[in-house]
């Protein structure tokens, strides 16, 4: 089977625009694949606002993620693979999923929804289960 990641992505992004929330994606910034602002990686990972009033020409395809934004000012295309993506959360109430390795390709680490630390500093997320 195809993996899972890129359809709860999609998912993920439509429920937390609906609630009216900020969806962000955590990525893992270490593969030489991405197109990424590399400045603002931080310990191997870099937070990506992929709001609709942030970004521009967004697309969420099967194996990359990608669109335009503004970074200290200066517009940038961004390319991400869907397979560098960490999590997808509300960045207002930390509501969201967490990715782990797929084995196969078609399960995420927990689908119980994870969701992201609200003490967290900003640019340095973390991560917790809540039970």
């Amino acid at each position: 089977m195809t993996s899972s990641r890129p359809y709860l992505i999609r998912a993920l992004y439509q429920w937390i625009v609906d609630n009216g929330m900020t969806p962000y994606i955590l990525v893992d910034a270490e593969s030489p694949d991405l197109v990424i602002p590399r400045e603002f990686v931080q310990e191997g990972k870099i937070v990506l606002n992929i709001a609709p009033m942030a970004v521009q020409n967004l697309i969420l395809a099967d194996d990359m993620i990608s669109f335009n934004a503004r970074f200290s000012g200066d517009s940038m295309d961004l390319l991400i693979i869907v397979d560098s993506v960490l999590a997808v959360y509300a960045k207002e109430n930390g509501q969201g999923m967490m990715f782990g390795e797929e084995s196969n390709g078609d399960h995420p680490t927990d689908p119980s929804s994870p969701t992201i630390s609200k003490n967290s500093k900003p640019k340095k997320p973390t991560l917790r289960v809540v039970k």
